[in-house]
């Protein structure tokens, strides 16, 4: 009998001093601060995944660490129920593994959202930080997550470019008026090596202006495959001034990846 009462005591005791209390709802904002602070940075640069994807994510691996720590005291038996509870913090690793990967897109030879997916990520572990009672540790890796973001881009501008890492450019202009040229003498002026160009005609447009009015030029779509020392993007807005270039959409891999 009194062996049973000192075993009830001393669940009674685990559950006031692990139950629901002032204690939890201040790791759960904390998440909710540092969380939001690295969404509002990503909206701020109108990126994908800004304040509310972010402040869901590290709110959300708060509560599940919370739940892992807390939400089963009531069950806990000396010597017969025993858990673990890096059990849960395994699970949201994975869980936002699975959020991170839809957040990547591979377009031919290009690879985006990366950095968005990574954010994501580290979010989601300085809300299990901050739910897992080490709050200096999840303000230290937001300090990091700011370090990264805003003061590692000024230095990788300083570094030098890749010069055979090939990017894409494509350009759409209307047929027949000799674009390709220029278009090509432009971006070999600019020191540009032209590794393959592809080219794609879309079907003649009728203006709106009346239905007996003759149809409109084919447009062409011309991709370059380019390499070089120089910038790309710097390259498309010199494209997109050239007479009756209608649009320029340029893929450099030695940006810094968004």
């Amino acid at each position: 009998m009194i062996t049973i009462g000192a075993e009830a005591s001393q669940v009674a005791a685990v559950q006031a001093l692990n139950g629901e209390g002032w204690r939890q709802a201040g790791e759960l904002g904390l998440a909710l601060v540092l969380s939001a602070a690295i969404g509002l940075e990503r909206e701020i640069r109108q990126k994908n995944a800004g304040l509310r994807t972010h402040t869901l994510v590290g709110v959300g691996a708060a509560l599940f660490m919370l739940i892992s720590k807390y939400g089963f005291t009531d069950v806990l038996v000396p010597g017969l129920v025993v858990l673990d509870p890096s059990r849960v913090a395994a699970q949201i690793v994975t869980g936002v593994g699975f959020l991170g990967a839809g957040l990547i897109f591979v377009r031919r030879d290009s690879v985006r959202g990366l950095t968005t997916a990574a954010s994501i990520w580290l979010t989601a572990a300085i809300g299990a930080a901050s739910g897992a009672g080490l709050p200096i540790l999840a303000v230290l890796t937001t300090g990091i997550y700011f370090l990264v973001v805003l003061v590692f881009p000024v230095g990788t501008r300083r570094l030098p470019r890749s010069a055979t890492a090939i990017s894409a450019i494509r350009v759409r202009y209307p047929d027949g008026r000799g674009i390709l040229r220029d278009v090509l003498q432009e971006a070999t002026a600019r020191g540009f090596a032209i590794d393959d160009v592809e080219t794609q005609t879309f079907g003649h447009q009728r203006p709106s202006s009346g239905q007996d009015a003759p149809p409109e030029r084919p447009m062409v779509e011309v991709t370059l495959h380019v390499h070089g020392r120089h910038s790309v993007n710097e390259l498309a807005v010199a494209l997109s001034e050239l007479k009756d270039v209608e649009a320029v959409l340029a893929s450099d891999v030695n940006a810094i990846d968004e």
